[in-house]
This record gives structure tokens, sequence and C-alpha cells, in this order.
């Protein structure tokens, strides 16, 4: 099902971008539809009180000097009024109809772009910031809202209105109505010059300006406890000065190199459509032998020319509207295009809960290196099997693989001797607990932050897990305990903390396969026995049998009980075994143990104890902490 969504979700690049963008309004596209109609009669019927007006002073121009001889002039009025009040009315139905169809577009461009990524591979977020996403996500579905609930129903209503323009124009006296269409014509070649072409791809470059000045920001934002530690400024943080130095140039290139001319003319020839009017009728008039009726006609004219300005004006911003909206779509069918974790359509289930990894290449996108080139090893069902190795040698990506974080490129990710590519993602999910490097608390409480592992545990079994996790005296030093809503009142924790709050996590899942990435990252030495400890407890399932355990590990120390350690570098295998067969072969593993075993001998002493020391031996160098591993 999850995979017949998602192929529904795929957009069809080859429709407009209106029509794409409707789309996700589902049935309530036909509410656009409607308001669009209204909107333009709307428009239609406010040439009325015009065409009212026209009549009006015709009666009076043809009476004059008698004015009291025209009798009809109060009706005229009372026509103009209804046909004003008729006017704004339409519209607001329109505006009503259209409203609800946007609101319906946003919010499911929300959904459907929220949900699509709920099935995209966990890597997919390591290659795209948190930041862009939110814009994409969020910005996006914004800015379609107006072009939908405004901007579409006002094109509608400014279509209407120019070709009522025509009409009328061309009705009482060609000749005037030609003088009228001047500054239309003007203004819609300014217009064309502006929005097209450059214009285009100008309205590309600053969405994508806005989308990375939004990225860099987040991540500025993120780090501004160090910038203000060390008492830096924006351009500390020289991505996002880029970002803002970029987006400045661009937006001050387009409104002043490119758009300050033609900007300039179209708005003074809509606002100055008399001036085109006035030379034809002196030239027209001595040749006129019905003078009164031209001078009808010219009150028209000159009247009813006042509405350019708000004609071109609105189709201005639609132009606009339209080149924001189609480049807010895209990016959404960017994200809807995402690759997802397909389900098979026969899906397996694994024989036991062993991990082997069988020949398997895989290489990040844009990488022009293999992060992992023609792996394999195997973890047996109920063992620990440790990944050592230098960084950047391929350690958190081979236990990514087992989740399916990333498929690999070649060769096979076996769990149970079934491929994890033909397992249904729900239950290789549920098959595997994962804890790494870096976890994130939410704004919940800490009950609620343990139970996101399981939502249908109970209290009493997320306490126990709590307590299996070491987590007891966090607990305890919480104001509300385990109610403690985390982040409120000053209720931070350590990394160590956290870490051990994501043991409990991974305890009360209680699935059969533990993958563990570096899980004492950002733990001090008190941190780290009990993390030590809650990794025992984490070894072995609630009814006490043994969990396959795959962990990625710098602290030689915490992996040298391990039943095999696979020592991973640039890639490769480059040796396997366990710890005492490892230091026996005397390669790449015994030589990283060797320095472990100078390393956590290092301790700071004062450059006094350093001179006292006999000559020949090494110093101890103060910047040297006991426990750190090269």
């Amino acid at each position: 099902m999850e995979g017949q969504a998602a192929a529904d979700a795929r957009p069809n690049k080859t429709a407009h971008p209106v029509g794409r963008l409707l789309a996700f309004a589902g049935p309530r596209r036909a509410l656009t539809y409607l308001g669009c109609v209204l909107s333009a009669i709307s428009m239609l019927v406010s040439f009325g009180p015009y065409v009212c007006i026209w009549f009006a002073a015709r009666d009076l121009i043809a009476v004059a000097p008698d004015w009291g001889a025209a009798t009809g002039i109060a009706a005229y009025g009372w026509w103009a009024l209804g046909l004003a009040v008729a006017s704004i009315a339409l519209y607001f139905a329109g505006l009503m109809c259209t409203h609800l169809a946007a609101f319906r577009c946003a919010s499911n461009m929300r959904k459907r772009a929220t949900e699509h990524l709920m099935h995209t591979s966990l890597g997919y977020f390591d290659t795209h910031a948190s930041g862009a996403l939110r814009r994409v996500v969020d910005g996006c579905a914004l800015e379609t809202e107006g072009l939908l609930a405004h901007k579409l129903p006002d094109t509608a209503g400014s279509i209407a209105m120019i070709a009522g323009m025509f009409a009328l124009f061309f009705v009482f006296d060609w000749r005037l109505g030609a003088a009228c269409l001047v500054p239309v014509v003007v203004s819609l070649a300014c217009m064309f010059y502006m929005m097209g072409g450059r214009g285009m791809d100008f309205m590309t470059r600053y969405m994508e300006s806005l989308v990375k000045m939004n990225k860099t920001g987040t991540e500025y934002v993120r780090g501004i406890p160090v910038v203000k530690v060390f008492q830096q400024t924006v351009y500390s943080f020289r991505a996002f000065h880029d970002a803002i130095e970029e987006f400045t140039v661009l937006a001050q290139d387009y409104a002043v190199k490119w758009c300050q001319t033609p900007q300039a003319l179209s708005l003074t020839v809509i606002s100055a459509a008399a001036a085109f009017l006035v030379p034809v009728a002196v030239l027209l008039a001595p040749g006129e032998t019905d003078l009164a009726h031209f001078a009808a006609n010219f009150a028209f004219y000159a009247i009813f020319s006042a509405v350019i300005p708000t004609a071109m004006t609105r189709v201005m911003f639609m132009s606009d509207a339209f080149q924001s909206a189609t480049d807010a779509v895209n990016r959404v069918e960017e994200v809807l295009v995402a690759p997802v974790i397909e389900a098979p359509l026969s899906p397996r289930t694994p024989a036991d809960n062993s991990i082997r990894f069988n020949d398997v290449t895989f290489t990040y996108e844009g990488s022009g290196e293999p992060a992992l080139d023609h792996v394999s090893f195997d973890v047996p069902a109920g063992a620990t099997v440790a990944l050592v190795g230098p960084s950047g040698g391929g350690k958190t990506t081979a236990a990514s693989l087992v989740p399916r974080f990333w498929d690999a490129d070649s060769g096979h990710v076996l769990v149970g001797d079934t491929d994890v590519r033909d397992m249904d993602p729900a239950d290789l999910m549920g098959r595997v607990a994962f804890v790494f490097q870096a976890n994130r608390l939410f704004s919940q409480s800490i009950l609620e932050n343990v139970r996101a592992a399981r939502p249908d545990a109970t209290r009493e079994q997320v306490m126990a897990a709590l307590e299996a996790a070491q987590c007891s005296d966090i607990i305890a030093k919480l104001p509300n305990g385990v109610d403690t809503v985390y982040g409120t009142d000053g209720s931070h924790l350590s990394g160590g903390e956290v870490q051990r709050l994501m043991l409990a996590r991974a305890i009360l899942k209680d699935a059969p396969i533990v993958v563990l990435d570096e899980a004492t990252a950002f733990a001090d030495p008190e941190n780290e026995v009990k993390i030590q400890a809650a990794f025992k407890r984490l070894a072995r399932g609630r009814d006490g049998s043994p969990r396959t355990v795959l962990m990625v590990a710098h602290r030689l120390s915490t992996v040298r009980n391990a039943d095999k350690i696979v020592v991973l570098n640039e890639g490769c295998v480059a040796e396997q075994g366990t710890h005492e067969e490892l230091l026996a072969a005397g390669g790449l593993y015994a030589r990283m143990w060797a320095d472990y075993e100078k390393a956590v001998s290092w301790r700071i002493t004062s450059a006094e104890q350093s001179s006292k020391e006999p000559k020949g031996t090494e110093p101890h160098r103060a910047d040297r902490v006991e426990g750190s591993v090269a």
C-alpha cells in the first residue's frame, strides 16, 4: 500500500503548473473554478456604474442648460448603486470559494509532503537540511495560498475586465477607445519584458536563494552559543553571510538594473491614460457634427480610463504570483519524488535474527569513492559484533544499511538469510532497535519520550525500561519525575543522560536486533559506567534470550569482550576476529590497541612535574587527557 501511495503521489510534470497545483485541492478544485467565474462576473458587473454615469452625462448634455429636464438621473444613480453592491457581493462569494479550495490545497500539500517524507529512507535526511525541507513543506505551501485564494480569481477578473474594456472601448467611439488602449499595450509590453525570459530565471534563482538563506539561517541559529562564546558576529558563519549577500545582490540587481525603467514607464502610462485621450479628442472635435454626443463619449472614456491602472496592476501581481507558485509546486514535487522504501509485493520473513553482509558496495550520492567496497562479514543470531577502525572507514555506513537508511548499490544485506529489501519495512523496523551518536528528545514528558519506541507500553513497562537503562538518578533529579516535560523550567540533560534515555527506548522496544553507533560518544566516565551496565541489559531480551548486537565503537575498551570484531578501513574489511586473535595477528587492530593503551595512560601534569621526570622518559603532555582514544 505504501508503494502504491507513493506512486499516486508522483506528480505529472507535463501538466500546467496551475493544474498540478489544483490537483492538491482534490474535489474542492471545483470551488476554484466557481470562484473564478464569480470574480469574472463581478468585474463585468462593476462596469455598470460607469455605464450609468455615461447615461447620466449624456442626458444632462442633451438638455443643457435646462438640467431639470433630465428626469432619469435618479434612476441611473440607483442602478449604479445596485450594480456596485452586486459586484461586491459576487466578488466576496467568489473569494469564499477560492479560499476554501486554497486552504485545502495548502493543507494537502503539507500532508502529502510530510507523509511522503515519512516513507523515505532515513538517509535522505542526512543529505537534505532540515531548514530547507521546512521551507519547502511549509513555506511553499503558504505561497500557493495567495495564488489560489486571491491572485487566481483576480486573474479571472482581470481577463474579464480587459475583454470588457476592449468591447466598451469600441462601442461608443472606436477612435477614443484606441487612444485608451495605447497605455494598456505599453504596460503589457513592459510586463512581458520584466516577467519573461530573464524574469523567470530570476524567480527561480530568487526562490533557490530563499531556500539557501533559510537553511543556513537555521544552522546559524543553532550555532549562536558558539558564536557568543567566541564573541564573533554573523561573519563567523560565512555561509549565512554569503547567503544574505547573494539574496541582496540578486534582488537589487533585478529591481534596479532590470525592472526600474520598464516599471516606471508602465506605471506612468497607465496612471496618465487621459494624456493619450485628450490630444485625440482635440484633433477629432473640429470634425464632429454632433458635438454634444462626442462630448458625452469623451466623458465616458475619461471616467472609464480610471479602470486601466487597476486592471494592469492586477495583471502585474498575477504574473508574479504565477512565477512564485510555479516554483513552489516544483519544489514540493521534488520532495514527492524523493526515493521511498518500497514494500515488496511478496514480503519474506527472516528465519532468525542473524545479520550478514554479502559483498556489499555502497556509494553516497555525489561521491566519487565508495563508502563500502565489497564488504562481507557475519553477525550470528544472539552474538555481539563490533565495527571498529579509523574515522571515515565506513562503520556508520555499514550500520545504517541494516535498518535500510540506505540500500546497497550491489551485494546483499541479509537478516536471517533474507535480503532486507525483500522484507516488509514495518517488519524490519520492528525487528531493529538503534541508538546513534546524535539523539534528540521531543518537547514532551520523559515518559512519552521513552514510550515513543512502543506507544502501547504501560507506565510500569516504561519505568522498568528506565530502571534497566540506569536512569533512576535522572528521574530522581527532575522536578516532576518521569512526567517532567523536557526543556521546560531548565529541565535539560547532559549528552550521557540523553544517551541513557535512548537506551531505555531501545530496551522498551525489545527488538531482537540492536544497532549501536558509538552510543558512548558524549558520555563522561560516570555516565559511561552506567551506559555499559545498560548495554548488558539491552543485550538480553525481556525473556532473557540474547539479542543480536551490531555496534560501532571508537573506544576500544567497550568492544574487547565482543564475540567478534570487524575492522573497517577505507570502506573495506581489513581484518576480523576476536580481541585476542586480532592482537595476535599484529595488524591494524593491534596498532590501534597499542595507541589506545598509550592514550589511557596519558594524564595532565604541571610544567614543574614534567621537569622533574627522569631523562629518556616520554613527557606527559598537558593537552592529553586520560581516556581519550586515537
